[in-house]
């Protein structure tokens, strides 16, 4: 009996990854549009209460205790090197889950779901204009608008440095 019951589980679990393919949470940032696999979010909430915390890098803009649960918190735009605003009722925490920690991500605005085949992402054109970059994965158009896929990975662990190792 609980073999059965393992076997309709790693079925499920196949099931839902399936689900998941080629799935891609859009979001903004000014006028450019971005988009992370959907497999990481966990989810999206308001932006709240952060809490600095000393000597850590500048893009992790502090920790939030989400229903108990201590989160670092990277400001996205601080991280691409972009001009930071002020934040306002669209502004958004998109909670991710990597390596088995949880992470917010605080962007503009989020845009919505898309699903996105392999074949229509391409390559990132090589720039010599820095940081940001090297965060792509690829880029795909979607009606006239350029989304770039990034890569949530290099993104959060660039440098061989784990955002959560910062706060600790």
């Amino acid at each position: 009996m609980a073999e059965n019951l393992e076997i309709e589980q790693l079925n499920s679990f196949e099931i839902e990854e399936d689900t998941l393919k080629d799935q891609f949470l859009s979001f903004s940032l000014g006028k450019e549009f971005y988009a992370l696999e959907i497999v990481y979010v966990t989810e999206i909430i308001g932006i709240q209460n952060i809490t600095e915390v000393p000597n850590v890098k500048d893009h992790i803009k502090g920790i939030i205790n989400l229903r108990g649960m201590i989160i670092p918190v990277v400001d996205i735009r601080y991280r691409f090197g972009m001009k930071m605003v002020p934040y306002n009722d669209r502004t958004c925490i998109i909670v991710v889950t990597v390596n088995n920690t949880q992470i917010g991500l605080i962007v503009d605005e989020v845009q919505e779901v898309l699903t996105i085949q392999s074949d229509k992402i391409f390559s990132a054109p090589h720039t010599y204009k820095g940081s940001k970059s090297k965060f792509i994965e690829g880029v795909t158009k979607l009606n006239d608008n350029v989304i770039i896929i990034l890569d949530i990975q290099k993104l959060l662990y660039d440098e061989k440095e784990i955002v959560e190792e910062e706060i600790e």
